[in-house]
C-alpha cells in the first residue's frame, strides 16, 4: 500500500511539476509575443481615441474650417464661371479684340483652364482674407457653437412627426371637402341652379 501511495504522489508531484513546466513554457513562449501584441492594441487603441479626443478638441470649430473650406471651393467655382463667361464676350465684341487680340488667341476650352486656375486663386484669397478677420471668424465660431447647441431629432422622431402631418392634413382635406360638398348641395337647393 505504501508502495501505492508513494506511486500517486510521485505521479501527482509530476503532473503537478509538468503542469508548472507547460505553464511555465506557455508563459515563456507566449509573454513576450502577448506583451507586444497587447501593446500594440494598446497602441492602436489610443490612436484611435486619439484621433477621437482630437476631433472632441476642436468641437464647433471643426465645423468653421469645414465651412470655410467650402465657401473657398463655391467661390472659385463662381469666379472661375465669372471670368469665363467675361472672357467669352468679350472675344465676341469686334472693339474689345481689336484693343486686346490675345481675347481670341486661345481656344474656349483653353480659357476653361486658365479661368479655373484663376478662379482657384481668388478663391483662396477670398478664404485666406476673411480668415484673417477676426470679426469673421468670431461671428462663424459662434454661430458653429450655436449650432453645436441644437438638439437634433432622431429618426423615428422624424417619422412620427411627418406621420402626425400626413394623417392631420388627409382629416383636414376630407372635412373640407365634406364641407364643400354640402355647402354646395344647400346653395343648389336654395337658389335652384
Amino acid at each position: 500500500m505504501a508502495t501505492q501511495s508513494d506511486k500517486d504522489e510521485k505521479k501527482n508531484d509530476a503532473e503537478d511539476g509538468g503542469g508548472e513546466a507547460s505553464s511555465g513554457e506557455e508563459l515563456a513562449t507566449t509573454s513576450p509575443t502577448a506583451i507586444v501584441e497587447t501593446d500594440a492594441a494598446d497602441g492602436a487603441l489610443e490612436g484611435e481615441e486619439g484621433d477621437e479626443q482630437l476631433a472632441h478638441s476642436f468641437g464647433s470649430e471643426r465645423y468653421v474650417h469645414a465651412a470655410f473650406f467650402l465657401t473657398g471651393i463655391l467661390a472659385a467655382y463662381l469666379a472661375s464661371k465669372t471670368l469665363v463667361l467675361a472672357w467669352n464676350s468679350l472675344s465676341g465684341w469686334p472693339t474689345a479684340v481689336r484693343a486686346v487680340p490675345q481675347l481670341i488667341s486661345h481656344t474656349e476650352e483653353e480659357r476653361d483652364s486658365m479661368a479655373l486656375i484663376a478662379g482657384a486663386a481668388i478663391g483662396t484669397l477670398t478664404v485666406v482674407q476673411a480668415y484673417r478677420k477676426e470679426k469673421v471668424r468670431t461671428w462663424a465660431n459662434d454661430v458653429a457653437a450655436e449650432l453645436s447647441k441644437v438638439t437634433w431629432p432622431t429618426r423615428e422622431a422624424v417619422l412620427n412627426g411627418t406621420l402626425v402631418v400626413v394623417v392631420a392634413s388627409t382629416i383636414a382635406t376630407v372635412y373640407v371637402t365634406i364641407l364643400d360638398r354640402i355647402w354646395s348641395f344647400l346653395t343648389t337647393l336654395v337658389y335652384g341652379a
